[in-house]
């Protein structure tokens, strides 16, 4: 498969072995375990994701980069002693399709495991090229009505968290998990120091749009992230304090990274009738910030 399209490799990143893809416009990696985007680099920016250095290796789940959370969120509608963020993020993926476009981008699509106990099957589409584009895609294989809950949980790369603000969100509900998922408005862009509760974040918000940007003013940079199949948003910093709970995180981490998860979770649980799919979709860019 790699040796035939030129740009795609089976190789190695920070010593997970992945598909290592070189466009015009862009570098990536992904692992085939957990279906796990590792990498994006634009052409002329640094990595738009972050990959923790205290990350375990596998059969553990990766931490940083993009993992996919699915058939559930968090640990939503299961018991205590379900893996966190569903399961398929600690099991192999297959690569069905790869191809490069006459531009030059890189195509992909993966298909997940099969979990016995799970009804429905999953496929993780990918174009990459100036932007990441990715689509989760999930099909009712039973003649039942199914739910679930699911997030692509992206770890950008930040200068320094503390200097970052993300747009799209101000007015709107989110459930506070570091209170006890009490309701909260939001007023203005999100930032790490909100005075309600400064230097942490770990909030769902719902009812969101589809556009929202991460302004990244110590990097010099504009993420901007687009989604669809999801009226839900996670924003994640863990902070100073927290962040020490986390073996695989190292006690400065939390500068380097703001995690913002398109996602169906809390309210926003997906419900397929036989034969129905669903489709998640996210889209990453960046643009240099230009200075007033």
């Amino acid at each position: 498969m790699s040796n035939s399209i030129p740009g795609l490799r089976f190789g190695e990143y920070q010593g997970f072995p992945a598909l290592l893809i070189t466009t015009p416009f862009s570098k990536a990696a992904i692992s085939l375990f957990g279906g796990h985007v590792l990498s994006f680099v634009p052409t002329g920016f640094d990595d738009l994701l972050w990959m923790s250095p205290n990350s375990k290796r596998p059969p553990d789940p990766i931490r940083g980069g993009i993992p996919v959370c699915w058939p559930y969120f968090a640990k939503q509608g299961q018991p205590p002693d379900a893996p966190q963020h569903g399961l398929v993020r600690t099991q192999q993926w297959q690569v069905t399709h790869a191809e490069r476009t006459a531009e030059g981008e890189i195509v992909l699509a993966l298909a997940g495991p099969d979990v016995p106990e799970v009804p429905m099957n999953v496929i993780l589409s990918m174009r990459i090229g100036r932007a990441l584009e990715q689509a989760l895609t999930t099909v009712n294989l039973s003649k039942e009505t199914v739910r679930f809950t699911q997030a692509l949980h992206t770890y950008f790369r930040v200068a320094d968290a503390d200097r970052v603000h993300v747009t799209g969100l101000d007015g709107l509900t989110y459930s506070d998990k570091f209170d006890n998922f009490n309701e909260h408005t939001q007023r203005g862009n999100w930032h790490l120091q909100d005075a309600r509760d400064p230097g942490r974040s770990d909030r769902i918000y719902v009812d969101t749009g589809n556009h929202f940007e991460l302004i990244d003013l110590a990097g010099h940079r504009k993420i901007t992230l687009t989604t669809s199949g999801s009226k839900t948003l996670v924003v994640w910093n863990p902070g100073a304090e927290f962040i020490k709970t986390f073996a695989d995180l190292p006690p400065e981490g939390w500068r380097n990274y703001v995690c913002i998860e398109a996602a169906n979770c809390g309210a926003d649980v997906v419900e397929l009738g036989t034969d129905d799919s669903h489709v998640l979709q996210q889209t990453i860019s960046v643009a240099a910030l230009t200075a007033h």
